[in-house]
């Protein structure tokens, strides 16, 4: 029976430290290979053609040869002393690496204990502390965790302005004493992914906002470049949530049955240059959503399936000009959606299979060759609520 290799330790892992016996006889090999190649440099150096091999051993070479194998011993014991000071200096970079493990342990302890707290402020004091412990985290890990706490905070159960009881003034300071709160983790969000990838910054980690409800939010000027951000199931039914001027450049972010049902979500200005951002299935059915002034250059950006039934949609003087954004099976059948002024110069703009049957649909004065499949989902003519461009139809026989 073949016996089991013994698994390495917890210490061993973490340092990887090779054995010494292991180490002093690559490091031996090596000094020896270093050594003859000098020694051969030099010979071809100095055109030594041969060694005369009648020469007889003489005191001055003997004394040589005694320096020489001196001289060895000391290079080995050189060797020993520079294993041990290198293992020595993996241990103290480990201890120091597992103290300052210890002490953001007990640091997250505290500031998770203060995010549950009754007092609003003392919340508000967790908020920051968590804040604070990830811009010092030692590792990536224990970032993305603190990260992870504040994302589970916001997606915690929150009654809106409009579900409170009518007249309960208490139940309407409970609400603003959360609202605050989870604007401020908001805030930080944002603030952090204002940051260029530096020590302080979040750009390229994970926000999970999966099933949460929002009634306002400030994401403006964030960048989202890595990592994988989700509002999967999201609610915005009020206040002002906004992403203006936020840069999509290679991330994943993912608004999957997102509902827009109240309030405005701003996408004004947004620049969509990579990675994917999807919509897939989201329902706009009573909010304000401009994504006007928007970049559309790269990537992938898929309003599949997409339901426009009551919202004011604009995608005015927005400009597609690559990678591919795709309104496949989207159905406009209530509200206003305007393409005003838009320019579609290179993107791979698509409407296939789009439903056109109650909304406001207006492309007037936009630029550039009609989207692929526009034509057909909104037959030509046009019915009235959809404007096209007179450059876009078939002349009149």
């Amino acid at each position: 029976m073949t016996p089991r290799r013994r698994s390495p330790s917890l210490n061993e892992r973490e340092l990887r430290l090779w054995k010494v016996r292991r180490a002093l006889v690559l490091a031996f090999v090596a000094a020896v290979l270093v050594a003859g190649g000098v020694f051969y440099g030099l010979v071809v150096l100095l055109d030594f053609q041969e060694i005369d091999t009648t020469t007889k051993l003489d005191a001055k070479t003997l004394f040589d040869l005694v320096k020489l194998s001196f001289g060895v011993v000391a290079g080995a014991g050189a060797l020993v002393a520079l294993a041990v000071a290198y293992r020595r200096q993996r241990v103290d970079e480990a201890g120091a690496h597992r103290e300052a493990t210890r002490l953001h342990t007990e640091r997250f302890s505290q500031a998770v204990d203060k995010l549950g707290s009754d007092s609003p402020a003392v919340r508000l004091g967790g908020v920051h502390a968590l804040a604070g412990l990830a811009d010092d985290a030692p590792t990536r890990e224990l970032r993305q965790t603190c990260i992870d706490v504040l994302c589970a905070y916001i997606r915690l159960p929150y009654t809106t302005q409009a579900d409170l009881p009518a007249g309960d003034a208490d139940a309407r300071r409970t609400y603003l004493s959360f609202r605050e709160v989870r604007h401020t983790v908001l805030r930080l969000v944002r603030d952090h992914l204002r940051l260029p990838r530096e020590h302080h910054s979040w750009v390229g980690h994970d926000f999970d906002f999966t099933d949460a409800v929002f009634d306002g939010g400030d994401f403006s000027g964030a960048t989202f470049s890595g990592g994988r951000v989700s509002f999967s199931g999201a609610t915005f039914s009020g206040g002002r949530v906004s992403f203006s001027n936020a840069t999509f450049s290679g991330s994943k972010v993912d608004f999957y049955d997102a509902k827009f049902s109240g309030g405005e979500v701003d996408f004004h200005g947004a620049t969509f240059s990579g990675g994917k951002v999807s919509f897939h299935g989201a329902t706009f059915s009573g909010s304000t959503v401009p994504f006007s002034v928007a970049t559309f250059s790269g990537g992938e950006v898929s309003f599949f399936k997409v339901m426009f039934s009551g919202s004011t949609v604009s995608f005015f003087d927005a400009t597609f000009s690559g990678g591919e954004v795709s309104f496949f099976m989207a159905t406009f059948s209530g509200g206003e959606v305007s393409f005003s002024h838009a320019t579609f110069c290179g993107s791979e703009a698509t409407f296939s299979m789009a439903t056109f049957s109650g909304s406001t649909v207006g492309f007037d004065s936009a630029r550039g060759p009609a989207p692929r499949g526009l034509l057909d989902a909104v037959g030509t003519p046009a019915p009235a609520e959809v404007v096209l461009p007179s450059a876009w139809l078939p002349p009149v026989p």
